[in-house]
């Protein structure tokens, strides 16, 4: 394998035997540069492009956005074209874009489960309560403390405290960049990319992500698969970009390469003797 991302990308998608590759991406810090508020988070204009043209090749490339967001914020958000797979809450939550909206897979808590979810969201608002830039948001199967707007001293004591009610009360506890994930469901973006690529029948998996919860997807792929760890920090991903525009430009050659072989493939198809 070349140690070029792009060059090793499309050469992955030229491979027949390969198809259809399953493209799977991360949102925020991946697809939309990192923003303090979470509501202003957008995919790059050029990236979203780029996922128009790829939907367009289905035989060649699926779609799927694999992110901690829960699922309803993510198709709010990211506004991806239909047919794309939405793996929300790390693998908690899944859905499929259609043209009028989601067709998703509810999200089913036993009562041990939604006893667990209720005790986790009030002692979470404890955390944050008093703490400026501190906050707590609910997801179906999840509580998240969020500290990005906070002091920095502010933030390392409520995470801290957020960790110990997680290891108290929740399945999964996810420890990420200026947030903590507590989820009463057993469920991680590895497990939950493994489980789509068999059902799609995906020949290679391409997954990109900048946090350190795309590590468990990196880490559940094959050594045949392309990994792709977007900014800095440790990481087991095989390669690496360094930020949301090198991907969005990455994404660019490639549906321009499916572009430019389906145009080439298209009079052959067509022609022959007397045509």
């Amino acid at each position: 394998m070349t140690d070029d991302p792009r060059a090793a990308l499309l050469a992955l998608v030229a491979d027949p035997a390969r198809r259809p590759v399953l493209l799977a991406l991360d949102f925020d810090g991946t697809l939309a540069p990192l923003q303090d508020d979470p509501e202003a988070s957008r995919v790059l204009p050029a990236a979203a492009d780029a996922l128009r043209a790829l939907a367009a090749h289905p035989d060649r490339v699926r779609l799927a956005l694999v992110s901690g967001r829960a699922l309803a914020d993510l198709h709010r958000l990211a506004e991806v074209p239909p047919g794309t797979v939405l793996i929300g809450s790390h693998g908690a939550e899944r859905a499929r874009v259609g043209e009028h909206g989601l067709d998703r897979d509810v999200v089913a808590l036993d009562d041990d489960q939604a006893g667990r979810l209720a005790r986790l969201g009030e002692e979470m608002q404890a955390v944050a309560r008093g703490r400026d830039g501190v906050w707590v948001e609910t997801k179906p199967a999840a509580v998240v403390v969020h500290t990005r707007l906070a002091d920095p001293e502010v933030g390392d004591a409520a995470e801290q405290e957020a960790l110990a009610v997680g290891a108290r009360l929740g399945s999964v506890t996810l420890h990420g960049k200026k947030v903590v994930e507590v989820s009463v469901l057993t469920a991680d973006k590895g497990a939950a990319l493994v489980d789509l690529r068999d059902e799609l029948g995906a020949g290679a998996v391409v997954c990109a992500g900048d946090d350190v919860t795309d590590e468990d997807a990196f880490r559940a792929l094959g050594p045949d698969d392309l990994t792709l760890k977007v900014g800095e920090g440790r990481t087991v991903a095989r390669y690496r970009t360094p930020d949301p525009q090198a991907l969005a430009l990455l994404l660019t050659d490639l549906a321009a390469a499916l572009g430019d072989a389906e145009s080439t493939r298209q009079p052959a198809a067509q022609g022959g003797p007397g045509a």
